[in-house]
């Protein structure tokens, strides 16, 4: 039996409120499959910890971290806490410590969910997104502050070693599931020195896979053609802020954040990889039982599936789309069901 250490940070808003559910998925799976374990240990660390501690999380969070085989996060965000604390006091620390460079998101179209786009698509791709560096640096600074000469410089740092390893992951992700292309998102032609780096990085990893086609456009092209060809993707690798923008693009094309998982992932095991919902901490609907739990149980899935248990992975992402197909929706895609109600849906076409 494989047991998995698990460590659950609900973080705030409606974070809490879908990690209860998901929690309590886990604790079913493992009720009525017996090759499964899960051993799990929440920890409270979010903006109430920041208010009372003025920290994110304790000294030795990270060490804490460091001893379970995932985590699984909720979400973060609250108006008293500026947002650039809890991610870079919270967010990046676990991403950047435990090595976590691929941001994997699926952009899947479930049964039962209309896109907003007017022709009907198939879509069905997945965005891999460096994680660990790129646009998201926090070298730079500001000076003559308050003055007409005000300025501000943001550095962007791409390298080799992680160009390669986030194309690398992509092109090796292509070939394990027998896909036959990947796009990768440039925009060389006017950020001409790390993005020059990147188009020659990805081309050295795309030579080394003859049955795999390389595709590359320009970002803003790239954008264009998700409105007008999203079906026409299987792969596509991108930097860290242009994955980021694709995939909340892409998860508008397929039914909003409300249902959009992600991993941040560690490739080697070494350490921790993290999954978690796409949405934020929705303070405008907490307590009132309309948050959405699929994302946060497709991220549950994307984590079982990470762990080798693709069978339950499916399994769950089955029952999903069955209670979508049925109506048994949370307001955000049209029903009137409560967020226990959907998740008790769920289960019963689970279990």
């Amino acid at each position: 039996m494989r047991t998995i250490h698990l460590a659950a940070l609900p973080g705030d808003g409606i974070g809490k409120e879908v990690m209860v559910e998901a929690l309590e998925l886990l604790s079913l799976i493992e009720k009525y499959d017996h090759t499964i374990n899960v051993e799990i240990e929440a920890f409270n660390w979010n903006s109430e910890f920041y208010l009372k501690h003025n920290k994110m999380m304790p000294d030795n969070g990270l060490e804490t971290l460091s001893a379970y085989d995932a985590i699984l996060f909720g979400a973060i965000g609250d108006k008293r806490v500026p947002d650039y604390i809890s991610i870079w006091e919270f967010i990046m620390p676990i991403r950047k410590q435990f090595k976590q460079y691929i941001n994997f998101r699926p952009i899947k179209q479930l049964k039962g969910i209309n896109s907003p786009l007017c022709n009907s698509r198939d879509i069905d791709f997945t965005i891999i997104r460096e994680n660990a560096e790129g646009e998201y640096s926090n070298i730079g600074g500001s000076l003559f502050d308050k003055t007409n000469d005000e300025l501000a410089v943001q550095n962007s740092v791409m390298t080799r070693k992680g160009i390669k390893d986030v194309t690398t992951f992509a092109f090796e992700y292509a070939t394990d599931k027998g896909l036959s292309k990947v796009t990768s998102a440039t925009k060389s032609n006017a950020i001409i020195h790390s993005m020059r780096l990147w188009d020659k990085i990805v081309q050295e990893v795309a030579d080394e896979y003859k049955d795999i086609k390389l595709n590359s456009f320009y970002i803003d092209a790239l954008a264009a053609l998700f409105v007008q060809k999203p079906d026409t993707f299987e792969v596509i690798v991108a930097s860290n802020l242009f994955g980021d923008i694709l995939s909340d693009l892409g998860s508008a094309l397929v039914g909003g954040l409300g249902i959009s998982p992600s991993a941040n992932i560690n490739p080697t095991g070494e350490y921790p990889s993290m999954f978690e919902p796409v949405h934020g901490s929705a303070p405008d609907i907490v307590g009132k039982g309309m948050a959405n739990p699929i994302a946060q149980f497709w991220s549950t899935a994307l984590m079982l599936e990470h762990f080798g248990r693709a069978d339950i992975s499916k399994q769950i992402l089955h029952a999903i789309e069955s209670s979508i197909v049925a109506g048994k929706t949370t307001p955000d895609l049209g029903g009137t069901l409560t967020t226990k109600e959907v998740s008790n849906e769920v289960f019963t076409r689970m279990f």
